[in-house]
């Protein structure tokens, strides 16, 4: 009774340290902004057995991932005795769960083999953090204070499963020498205990019940350190899974009330009327501070594991730059920790003069993203970092005018010009002049004739920005306008209607631009009956598949490369494979084709049906490396580093030694082909869109 007494007053204290801990998060939450709401429950139990419980995330690195994914598994198996050992101290019976019968010895030896390899797999995560330079564990984000709690951390999981290995061990050798077959079942410890045979009756009791309070006690004193510790993940990353964003990685949310302010600027009958009175203060646009960021942030934050993979893969940081994925949100979490009470106590109004951009995070770290997501997608616990880069960008554009000078200009072209560029937005149509397919001109349809002539065709062509206007890349639109005539598709493009789908404005931070270009366009869309829409550029399908659609505008959407390869498999298109006959060609996967809308076969099986010597660089399909144009980055000058990315990715494609560079981006295609003059590699190395290659094999 007595050792009942101690347990349920230990129990008692802990609960209550706990209960404190969660009402103090509890409290933190309320001060953030709201993220998304939480459906499709099923879609999420679905994700959350896939990448939390079945790790496929953290096997992306299978040596390492393995190891990590068998401690997981093996603490899932041991919390079931934990459970039984708080009953048991509760009731004060021994091997509480022993009803379950067959099932109770399944469980009691996958513990005893799970415990006794989480010893060794421990000792080798201390080992590899002690005295092995690991580059993902440095890092200037990570203080003294950091290496000390991942080594503590360790450390007390290391002696969680000595003392339960200790348990197993005692107890076996208790029914050893009482001649009782008692339940459970323990393949490693039966032989461990051996050890044990020198010691009396009561000395093996009394050791048994030493590990069993060491083993209990120390669970209960993890417990409540978990949450102010790195680890806290060990409860978070779970949930921190089921509630993931649910939207494919390239979608950007959409701010309602930028939504309201733009939509009361095209409409000229309500612009200039009165606010009513008792309208809400427009939000902030935008994040500055930790009671800015969305509840989802600051989750993230505290179930973020601090391993590394993010960063460890992103562009900017491989090439030198300050950005750290990583950082951006431990930033969160420290900011929270700092300002959170303050805000508690004081309200909305609490200001201890320092703010989460600036004071933490700094604009350059900012302006070095480049979207790709490759932090996001190997995150382990589905950490969305673009997203609060994204919107603290938002802040600094929207709210301070503060982007740096080269995207002013480009928001200002857009505007004006509907374009990146400096271009008369009459010039549109000069990249098809004289086009011509077989020797025979190509009259390319225009949207308006064919409205004016009462017809509709069946497609869109969205040419694009650099489609029109880039030197380069204009040769890719004419590729494919042959290929389109040869098949005999009913298509027409815009023209001079067309203009910037504002993907480079939203990523870049200008949320105002990117929605007044997409309600424009979509409102040109509707007046032309548009259902279907075919680009070469994969920002574009990107903004069309997953972003118009929070605007209203919703269509059935085709990537060049998708749409050739239904043309090959449909037989309307043969290429003629031999074309390239004794040349290598790798591929570059485009970020946004690839990681934010998960298309990586498409590419390849055009490629296949036009090559037949194909080479993949060492980074390839989800784990390929950004070619250092997105979020903006093609329009500006690059933060400080080490080198370029382009001139890192240049040397994954020459690597393969591949006299062509396949591609499906014309920003792909300008970052490369720019990394290829800086190599001197013109002459020996082709960067070819697969339009481009399709219609040369077909010699149109």
């Amino acid at each position: 009774m007595i050792k009942q007494i101690v347990f349920a007053l230990t129990l008692l204290a802990t609960v209550g340290v706990f209960t404190y801990t969660v009402l103090r998060l509890a409290a933190l939450f309320k001060l953030t902004q709201k993220a998304f709401p939480v459906r499709d429950i099923g879609r999420r139990l679905a994700l959350t057995l896939k990448v939390a419980i079945g790790q496929t995330k953290i096997l992306r690195q299978p040596g390492i991932g393995l190891m990590h994914a068998l401690v997981f598994w093996g603490f899932c198996v041991i919390l079931i005795g934990s459970l039984e050992m708080v009953t048991d101290g509760l009731t004060g019976h021994e091997r509480s769960f022993r009803f379950l019968g067959s099932a109770y010895n399944l469980i009691i030896a996958s513990g005893d083999i799970f415990g006794f390899l989480i010893v060794f797999l421990i000792l080798a995560f201390l080992g590899r953090r002690l005295f092995l330079k690991v580059a993902r564990f440095q890092g200037p984000e990570l203080t003294h204070r950091n290496h000390v709690d991942a080594t503590v951390a360790l450390s007390l999981i290391l002696i969680l499963m000595v003392s339960l290995l200790g348990i197993n061990m005692f107890y076996f050798r208790m029914t050893e020498l009482a001649g009782t077959a008692e339940p459970g079942l323990f393949p490693v410890s039966r032989h461990l205990s051996a050890i044990l045979g020198s010691l009396s009756s009561s000395q093996v009791q009394i050791g048994h019940e030493v590990s069993w309070w060491t083993h209990i006690l120390l669970i209960f004193v993890f417990a409540n350190y978990l949450p102010y510790s790195k680890h806290f993940h060990v409860f978070m990353s779970i949930p921190n899974v089921f509630l993931s964003n649910l939207d494919p990685l390239g979608k950007l949310k959409t701010m309602d009330h930028v939504t309201t302010e733009v939509k009361l600027m095209m409409d000229p009958q309500v612009a200039f009327s009165a606010p009513a009175a008792n309208a809400p203060p427009v939000p902030r646009f935008g994040v500055l501070d930790v009671e800015d960021v969305s509840w989802k942030n600051f989750m993230d934050s505290l179930a973020c594991t601090q391993c590394g993979r993010c960063t460890s893969v992103c562009p900017a940081n491989i090439t030198g730059k300050k950005l750290s994925p990583r950082k951006i949100i431990m930033d969160v979490r420290a900011r929270m920790n700092e300002k959170g009470s303050g805000l508690r106590s004081s309200g909305s109004s609490f200001s201890d003069g320092k703010t989460l951009l600036r004071d933490y995070i700094t604009p350059e770290e900012l302006w070095a993203c480049t979207t790709c997501n490759a932090c996001a997608q190997e995150c382990p616990i589905n950490i969305n970092h673009p997203s609060l880069i994204v919107d603290l960008r938002r802040f600094i554009v929207m709210e301070e005018s503060g982007a740096p000078g080269e995207l002013n200009a480009i928001f200002s072209n857009i505007e004006n010009n509907g374009a990146p560029w400096q271009f008369n937005m009459q010039d549109r149509m000069k990249w098809a002049d004289g086009l011509e397919s077989a020797g025979q001109p190509i009259s390319l349809p225009v949207m308006a004739d064919l409205a004016a002539a009462g017809k509709k065709p069946e497609y869109l062509f969205w040419v694009g920005s650099a489609g029109a206007f880039d030197d380069r890349y204009k040769q890719v639109s004419r590729a494919f306008i042959k290929i389109l005539n040869f098949l005999g598709v009913d298509y027409a493009v815009l023209g001079t209607e067309e203009s910037s789908t504002g993907d480079v404005a939203r990523r870049a931070g200008n949320e105002m631009l990117y929605q007044m270009q997409a309600l424009m366009n979509i409102e040109v869309f509707k007046g032309y009956g548009i259902t279907k829409i075919i680009t070469c550029d994969p920002h574009a399908f990107n903004t069309f598949s997953n972003e118009y659609p929070d605007l209203g505008g919703q269509y059935e959407i085709f990537h060049h490369t998708q749409f050739l390869r239904e043309m090959i498999k449909s037989g309307r298109l043969t290429p003629d494979k031999t074309f390239f006959n004794g040349k290598d060609v790798t591929f570059h996967d485009p970020c946004y084709l690839g990681r934010a809308n998960g298309e990586y076969k498409a590419p390849r099986e055009v490629l296949g049906a036009v090559a037949s010597s194909v080479k993949e660089m060492n980074r390839n399909r989800s784990f390929a490396l950004c070619c250092g144009a997105g979020g903006g980055q093609m329009f500006k000058e690059a933060e400080k580093g080490n080198r370029e990315v382009f001139m890192e990715r240049t040397d994954d494609a020459l690597e393969t030694g591949a006299a062509i560079i396949a591609t499906a981006c014309p920003y792909c295609m300008v970052m490369l082909t720019d990394g290829i003059k800086y190599n001197n590699k013109e002459d020996e190395v082709k960067v070819l869109d697969l339009a481009e290659m399709v219609a040369r094999s077909l010699e149109l």
